[in-house]
């Protein structure tokens, strides 16, 4: 019984930690969407869609998913007569970059640097867009969408846009809530009972390969499967309490941004009609790649600061 009280007393603490960051974030950006601030913006980075092998509109999905989530990208997807070339690649870009504000903000909260952040998370989605478009002289078929998701009635006045602001961001608190404090308990009950230990243990070399220790094993996990914002939530207990070093959180969050969220990040785009494979193969690869490269470079560049302090 003590051990579900922990965990449940754990991830009230979490929610709350997350909630002040989600709340206002979310709130503020159902305002902005609804004012000239978000219209002004993709405006501004309308011309240089080009580079990515995108026309100028293609800049609303990108700016809604990543000022929003990618459901509002999808919806913008959705609005747009796009190729199959264009919509895979604004796949692509979203995958690597999307619910910047609110993602940005808990990977601070795990001691994460903000400039780590913005590099990988927006250099993977454009360096991976230019090859795409480069290397793919296919798919220049208009895409065939499926289902469309249900579009929200247009709030009327100040007023009703508040309210929804109010309305979306209580939403997402309590959504949170209802997944972090029953995941908070079954890892309080998998750590009492020494499984945790063991999983560490059956996926070390795994975790070496990427040049993580075994203890940000359950971090990495629940990233891969509930998403980067919720596993954030793992990830602060996990530096806190499971002594998780700066450079593994780094390390998995790098990962992370590439592939987090497998299943839902994945199977959202099916309604575009383009293949979901190369997205998850590409995603996958490119997490291992990166993660292995900052690895390597990390641990060169203490082996030589520790040189140099031994000649000093």
């Amino acid at each position: 019984m003590s051990t579900l009280k922990t965990g449940f007393l754990t991830g009230l603490k979490t929610t709350w930690t997350l909630s002040k960051v989600i709340f206002p974030i979310t709130l503020l950006i159902v305002i902005l969407q609804y004012t000239p601030v978000l219209p002004w913006v993709i405006n501004l980075v309308s011309p240089i869609m080009g580079i990515f092998g995108l026309r100028g509109d293609a800049a609303i999905p990108l700016v809604l998913g990543n000022a929003l989530n990618l459901y509002a990208a999808i919806a913008g997807i959705l609005s747009l007569e796009l190729t199959v070339k264009e919509v895979f690649i604004l796949a692509v870009m979203l995958s690597f970059s999307h619910n910047i504000f609110i993602e940005t903000t808990v990977a601070l909260k795990v001691g994460v640097k903000l400039w780590v952040v913005l590099l990988v998370r927006f250099g993977l989605a454009a360096i991976s867009a230019i090859v795409i478009n480069l290397v793919w002289s296919g798919g220049s078929d208009i895409a065939q969408y499926g289902l469309a998701p249900k579009v929200a009635n247009v709030p009327d006045g100040w007023l009703e846009i508040i309210l929804l602001g109010l309305q979306k961001a209580t939403f997402g608190a309590l959504q949170l809530a209802i997944i972090i404090i029953p995941l908070m308990m079954i890892i309080q009950y998998l750590k009492d009972k020494q499984y945790l230990q063991k999983f560490s243990q059956k996926i070390a070399p795994f975790t070496k390969v990427l040049g993580i220790q075994p203890n940000a094993s359950m971090t990495l996990v629940s990233g891969l499967v509930i998403g980067l914002a919720i596993g954030a939530g793992v990830m602060i207990q996990a530096v806190q309490e499971d002594g998780v070093s700066k450079k593994d959180a780094t390390l998995v969050f790098i990962f992370l941004v590439a592939c987090h969220a497998v299943v839902e990040d994945t199977l959202i785009f099916l309604p575009l009609g383009i293949p979901i494979w190369p997205l998850f193969l590409l995603r996958l690869g490119i997490a291992f790649v990166l993660t292995i490269v900052v690895s390597v470079i990390w641990r060169r560049a203490e082996q030589t600061k520790g040189k140099e302090v031994l000649s000093s």
